[in-house]
């Protein structure tokens, strides 16, 4: 198998529509880094596929007969808590969003949003980069820090990795923090890895969540 085979990013894709979801998987399997490995027409075969498929990314339509978005996004992380949960919505509604950052969805895009700002958010939130306006980000994490989020047992955090974490909090971005630290790209993708392992998460929303309920980080720090 050659290199390029083994880094292509495994997408499963979830919406109720056929044609939405035909549309979609022809716009992914234009990218060579991109391998849709399944679809699912209602949430609870989302879950089921997740669980047997095991892929990086789920891209999942936020209204979804049999199980919505919130509960699937759930027993997804649940189940499989390193894949990125991607949400397609044709809604901002607050209250909605919350739900779904605190259930461990990566982040959500609009259905209005343009073929290359979706490849450009499975990207980001494979990278565990929260997909999301940055002002409403901050927000919906200050709210969602107070509701129950399940909390996994983490390992200690080097003093470095906490930097990093305090810096994902505030919404930067890998090359901003890796500026801010004097630090390379890779090195900071490298933390955060490491922080997704021993905090058993899949993403920075996930960690940052954790982090704050926990009180590791404050995001009115300077």
């Amino acid at each position: 198998m050659s290199r390029e085979t083994r880094e292509r990013t495994r997408i499963l894709l979830a919406d109720d529509h056929h044609m939405v979801r035909q549309g979609i998987r022809q716009l992914l399997e234009r990218e060579v880094d991109f391998e849709v490995v399944g679809e699912a027409d209602n949430g609870l075969e989302a879950v089921r596929l997740a669980s047997e498929l095991k892929p990086d990314v789920v891209v999942m339509e936020a209204r979804m007969p049999k199980l919505d978005g919130v509960e699937a996004t759930r027993r997804v992380k649940a189940e499989h808590p390193q894949a990125a949960v991607l949400i397609l919505t044709s809604s901002e509604e607050e209250e909605y969003i919350i739900g779904l950052v605190a259930a461990g969805a990566g982040g959500y895009l609009l259905k209005s949003a343009y073929g290359e700002e979706l490849v450009q958010a499975i990207r980001s939130v494979r990278a565990g980069e929260f997909v999301c306006n940055v002002a409403l980000a901050q927000k919906l994490l200050k709210r969602a820090a107070h509701l129950p989020v399940p909390v996994n047992a983490a390992e200690h955090l080097t003093q470095r990795e906490l930097e990093v974490l305090k810096l994902a909090a505030k919404g930067m971005s890998n090359r901003d923090i890796a500026g801010y630290l004097g630090l390379t790209e890779r090195t900071v993708k490298g933390h955060l890895m490491n922080i997704f392992d021993k905090m058993s998460v899949g993403s920075r929303t996930e960690a940052v969540l954790q982090a704050l309920k926990r009180g590791w980080v404050n995001l009115e720090d300077e």
